[in-house]
Formats: C-alpha cells, structure tokens, sequence
C-alpha cells in the first residue's frame, strides 16, 4: 500500500524537475523541503493565483484522470495567461479517497505533459485521504508595467476574444442530456470541457498591446462584467460577432447564445485594446497562432448610464434585451 509520501515520490517529485525551464535562475527549491523557494525574474513580480477542482461541482466522476490532471493545471495556467504572467512553478494540494496507483499514474501523466509544455515546475504540495478535490496555486513571472490587469480598460477600446466560445458548456449539456449533438461534434464539445488550453503565448504577446484581460472561466456576461466594474466602464457587445464553432452552429440559435454568452469554462481570453492596436491585436494572435475576434467596444459612464453594464445588440445593431449572468459556485445552474 503507497504511503503518502511513497505516493509523493513515485508520481510527483520524480518528474517535477523534469518540467523546470531551461532558464531558470538557481535561487529555485522545489520538493523536498519543509518550504519551496521562488525568486521571480529580475526586474519582474510574481504573479499568483490558485483554483480549485471538487468532484461533482467541476468535474464528473468518471473522467479520464490523464484529462483531470491536465485540466487541473490548465485552468490555473490560463489566469496567468489573463496577466500575461510566464509559469514559474506551481503547487499541487489534493485529498484522494484512495491511493489507486493506475488513476495517480494517469493524473500525473496529464499534469506533467502540460507543465513541461510550459517549463512549470511542481515545487511542492500536500496530500491527505478524504472526497476528491483538487488545489493548484500557480507562480508566474510579468513586468509590472505589462501586467494585464482587471482594471485597466478605457473608453473607446475594442474587446476581443480569443478561440471560441460555447463548446464546453455544449459539451456539458450533451453529458446531461439537455440537447443532442451528432458523434463528431459530441466528441469536440467533450474534448473543450475536458482538456481546455492555457492561452499563454497570446498572454505574452498582448504585453504592451492590450489594456485589461481575464480569462473566461465563468462565462462571457459574468466575466466581462469584472473588467466593467472594476474599471468602471460599460460595453457595447454584438452576440453575432461572438466567435463559435462550427459545431456549434449546428445546434439550435438558443442553446447558442446560452453556450457562448453564459457557459462558462472557456478558459478563452476576453481583454481590451484601443481601436488604434488592432493591427498589433491580430499580430499577436498570429504569432501565439491563436485566432481573435473583435466583439464590441467599451465606453464611459455617463449622466443616463451610470452603472457598469452590457448593452447587447445583433449584427445589424438592433438591440437586445437579454437576462444573462455567468456561473456562480453556490448558485450552479
């Protein structure tokens, strides 16, 4: 039977070097010791974020654990990519109902692959028996004057989304039955949901370029809201311009607009840039090969709006009156 720290050793401490970049400075202690060391790069600061993944609440129980472990690491990776923040280093927290050596192999496989892809290291963690439940807290690196902050956005700048949007809540409804999607459109809404990618190259490009930026974790009418009230601004949307899928097109125009404007778990970036950098915008999305799309724009608060919100409208411009708000943990739909 694995102890915890046999568990530790054979999955985990064996491999977390192994994803350490090539450039990293030797003021770094990683497993092993009663606490990690981190330096963030010269001239920069840390950028830190945790997330937390609770069987039933945010994944099924019969996922892949391969896909687990990436998606685990991959949702904390892409608040980074919202900062334009590079990984540093990473912990892992978990309780397991047991230590089931096939599933820990699988897990491990998946959160290594995705951490040596970004050079993140696994510099220490906790384990513990108990319901499934996963905590990742994440370490990036960004300069100061390039962090992509929630508050930043101006009047008059475009948004923009990266990827698409819609696929992984399409992905949850088929789970559950509440619409049908043909085998192959299925099995791309279930790879978004299970397996999202971390938009850290186009994060990195947008240093210098875009205003504010999040990652859509919640849902583009949830999410977008947080850069309008932390800014204290308002946004003008156009629903048709909202990049989709393919696949999702197929599906009714209802379960469309529900999937793209409130699904949630995107991990896609929503951010801002003036109007005067949208050839830079398309540049950087063109080097992190990652296709953006430009949905709407923000503006001031003024004597008859002055409340941050979403004015939505469809691509001829009509107006739309229209009830969305994104996921909430102890409220989910």
């Amino acid at each position: 039977m694995l102890s915890e720290f046999s568990l530790i050793d054979r999955f985990f401490a064996r491999r977390a070097a192994a994803a350490r970049p090539s450039n990293a400075d030797g003021g770094t202690l990683g497993i092993g010791d009663d606490c990690a060391l981190l330096a963030p790069r010269r001239g920069e600061m840390l950028a830190i974020s945790t997330d937390m993944l609770v069987e039933g609440r945010h994944f099924f129980a019969d996922l892949d654990p391969e896909a687990l472990g990436h998606k685990a690491l991959a949702v904390n990776l892409s608040d980074l990519a919202a900062m334009g923040a590079e990984p540093q280093a990473f912990t892992l927290a978990f309780s397991l109902p047991k230590a089931d050596e096939a599933w820990l192999a699988a897990f491990s496989e998946g959160l290594f692959a995705l951490a040596e892809l970004h050079g993140c290291e696994l510099i220490g963690g906790d384990t513990t028996g108990g319901p499934l439940n996963l905590c990742i807290t994440v370490f990036g690196s960004v300069p100061p004057q390039t962090a992509l902050r929630r508050d930043a956005a101006r009047p008059g700048d475009d948004i923009w989304i990266s990827g698409t949007l819609g696929d992984a809540r399409a992905g949850l409804g088929v789970r559950r039955g509440e619409w049908h999607a043909e085998p192959a459109d299925a099995a791309l809404f279930q790879t978004a949901l299970e397996r999202p990618q971390p938009r850290i190259a186009l994060g990195l490009a947008l240093r210098g370029v875009a205003h504010a930026a999040l990652d859509l974790s919640d849902g583009l009418a949830g999410d977008l809201m947080h850069i309008l009230e932390r800014s204290a601004l308002r946004a003008s949307v156009d629903i048709d311009a909202v990049p989709r899928s393919a696949a999702l097109r197929r599906l009714a125009p209802e379960v469309q607009r529900r999937c793209t404007l409130a699904g949630g778990d995107d991990y896609e970036l929503c951010f801002t840039a003036p109007a005067a950098a949208r050839a830079a915008v398309e540049a950087a999305g063109h080097e992190a090969s990652v296709p953006v799309t430009r949905i709407g724009t923000i503006s001031a608060l003024d004597a008859a709006h002055d409340r941050p919100a979403i004015a939505w409208h469809d691509a001829a411009g009509a107006p739309l009156s229209l009830t969305l708000q994104g996921f909430d943990h102890f409220h989910a739909e």
